[in-house]
């Protein structure tokens, strides 16, 4: 029996009264995707004058109301090169649709591939892959689309959705925002916007009537990227009289330092001591919590004489002579005393490996990662004192190879090599360490164990992030609001991790810094350190993959590693990405392949510490940071295996 139409009205009119009036969404939102003001996202929709242009309103909150500030993001002049795109597509069902997973990325190219970015100037097919976010429990899942090589600085790029299915096969409907661009029902400036996105896709083989969903967003340019962390860097060097960055013969004064202890353990002596930095946060002595104050130019100001005073731990090999200076980036939340286990390789390898705690992101850093996780406006007393972290160990780094620096002192007189130094790190130090690679002027060859880069990507894939991300989805409890968050943090993040400067990391070097040669070192299945996000930063830094790397089968990828070419030739004087595997679950051995979503692997056993350790790899590593070095295939016609695994 149908309803009368006055009662439809009263019923209509009754939810409505009880619904209470409906809240209207922030002045600058884009209609374009109603789940949230910011969506979809990246979008240049937020680009006023060649900056981002968020206001607070737009903005998330926590479930307290503490709004999210817009002022830290409107500094970039773009969006992330790693950014993930994100937005909301009720009933998608991603298989159904045909759209490029994870395990193939080969999809994307597919000639009608329902989810398709390309270079807005080129029309050029962009390597991604899309997946629903996993983390968010039942209700709309958000459409999370990654780049599987970042984009270029400064490039536009357009995203487009078109054809998209629900599980039952049938075509969506796009949003009536959308459809009015889509079917020419808008005029004005964003309609003459649009045609131009729509004639661009069109050249590429897209029609707009097939399309669910279109837009734009550029991203930010070498400038914004790294300018503050070049200018802190500039100006710490030219303090100690350092006159061109790029020629050690002109460097200045050695940093102050003191040793203040000494002791033998087994071959090794261990050496501690503190030394000076130049400090730019707005706090004296760059204590937890601080950040940077920016000038009217955007860069940080430092208060005359503020100074951070930061120790260090070396280890020194018993009877070194010409010793290699090594400085070690430490794991996550780590200490100086992370060098401590690389006694054995420093006395084999006649290394003296000096590490420093890493400001920003060390023991001392837990509680304020903690507050940030409750409120994410604080972020940038993350990221800010992160940048200062790369700065001291850029201090440590020139301490080792000046004639006046350690050199000077008893306990390292003639056991340092002074003419290069090298650095290596492992896991948050390996993914520190790409962006202190990109930054360094006194090294050329980095060892990156276990690494990887964009936080935004590999946290959900991490066991590490789960204290963390227990306290932030206590006090952001919208999945669409953490997934949007999520992607947003980049732009913050950027300026404090490799996925900033990767494409100056090797080649198109920084200015004021040489080129750079990298060693990745991927541990199959890491539990920590997702496998995907480094096998990205391989990419771009065109890091030739060491072959045989996993047996048939071995990887749920259909074609494992794909768009990173095999080491032509050993010894290879290039990139490399060497990859060891513990074998596959066991019994209480072995790991099985990472998931293929947006959460970390919990079964098995974790690589992630087991696979530096090996002999073969620490022979790669030792061969390789060399002045004259290279990457040696020291596993055989075999892959790389580990932990007592020998193969199938």
């Amino acid at each position: 029996m149908r309803k009368a139409p006055a009662l439809v009205a009263l019923c209509a009119a009754l939810i409505a009264a009880l619904a209470g009036p409906a809240q209207a969404a922030p002045r600058g939102c884009d209609p374009l995707d109603p789940a949230h003001c910011l969506l979809p996202w990246p979008n240049d929709h937020f680009v006023k004058a060649g900056k981002l242009a968020l206001r607070d309103p737009m903005m998330p909150r926590n479930d307290a109301g503490k709004v999210v500030r817009a002022a830290d993001y409107n500094y970039s002049d773009g969006f992330s090169p790693g950014q993930t795109i994100v937005t909301v597509v009720p009933g998608l069902d991603l298989a159904r649709s045909g759209a490029v997973p994870q395990t193939n990325l080969a999809k994307a190219y597919a000639r009608r591939a329902p989810i398709v970015v390309i270079d807005a100037k080129t029309g050029k097919r962009q390597l991604i892959w899309a997946e629903l976010d996993s983390q968010a429990k039942g209700g709309r899942r958000a459409l999370l689309i990654h780049p599987g090589k970042n984009w270029r600085e400064g490039r536009r790029y357009i995203v487009a959705l078109r054809n998209l299915e629900n599980k039952r096969g049938k075509t969506l409907r796009a949003h009536r925002s959308f459809r009015a661009y889509r079917d020419g029902a808008r005029s004005g400036k964003r309609a003459a916007h649009f045609e131009g996105i729509f004639r661009r896709l069109a050249k590429s083989g897209i029609r707009r009537e097939s399309l669910y969903l279109a837009w734009d967003f550029t991203v930010a340019g070498e400038s914004s990227l790294s300018r503050r962390m070049l200018s802190i860097r500039n100006r710490a060097f030219a303090e100690l009289g350092d006159t061109d960055l790029a020629d050690l013969e002109s460097a200045g004064a050695a940093p102050p330092f003191t040793v203040t202890s000494a002791q033998d353990i087994g071959d090794v002596r261990r050496v501690d001591g503190t030394f000076t930095i130049p400090c730019f946060l707005d706090q004296a002595g760059c204590p937890v919590g601080s950040r940077f104050k920016l000038g009217s130019s955007g860069l940080p100001v430092r208060t005359p004489g503020n100074v951070q005073e930061e120790r260090f731990t070396c280890l020194v090999p018993e009877g070194a002579t010409n010793g290699r200076p090594l400085i070690f980036g430490h794991g996550l939340f780590g200490t100086a005393d992370a060098v401590l286990p690389l006694a054995p390789l420093a006395a084999a390898g006649n290394f003296v490996a000096c590490a420093t705690d890493w400001s920003g992101m060390s023991s001392e850093d837990v509680p304020n990662a903690l507050a940030i996780s409750e409120d994410l406006s604080r972020f940038p007393t993350l990221t800010d004192r992160t940048q200062q972290g790369f700065l001291n160990f850029l201090f440590l780094g020139r301490l080792m190879i000046h004639p006046q620096g350690l050199a000077s002192n008893s306990e390292f007189t003639g056991k340092i090599d002074r003419q290069r130094l090298f650095y290596a790190g492992a896991s948050q130090g390996g993914i520190l360490g790409g962006a202190l690679t990109a930054i360094a002027p006194d090294l050329e060859r980095s060892a990156l164990i276990v690494p990887a880069m964009n936080f935004s990507l590999l946290l959900t894939r991490s066991t590490q992030f789960t204290p963390f991300r227990d306290v932030l989805y206590d006090n952001y409890s919208d999945p669409t609001e953490r997934a949007l968050l999520g992607s947003m943090l980049q732009v913050l993040w950027d300026r404090s991790e490799a996925n900033g400067y990767a494409w100056h990391m090797t080649g198109d070097p920084l200015p004021g810094t040489p080129p750079h040669t990298v060693l990745l070192h991927e541990a199959f299945g890491d539990h920590q350190v997702a496998n995907v996000a480094t096998e990205v930063e391989a990419r771009v830094i065109g890091a030739r993959l060491r072959t045989p790397a996993l047996d048939p089968g071995r990887s749920l990828d259909r074609r494992p590693y794909y768009g990173i070419k095999p080491v032509p030739s050993y010894p290879w004087s290039g990139n490399a990405l060497v990859v060891y595997d513990i074998g596959p679950l066991r019994g209480g051995l072995g790991t099985p392949p990472p998931p293929a979503a947006n959460r970390p692997p919990t079964i098995g056993v974790d690589p992630h510490a087991l696979t530096g350790f090996e002999l073969p790899a620490a022979a790669q590593i030792s061969e390789f940071l060399k002045v004259d070095g290279a990457f040696v295939n020291t596993c055989g016609a075999k892959p790389c295996y580990a932990a007592g695994w020998t193969g199938p």
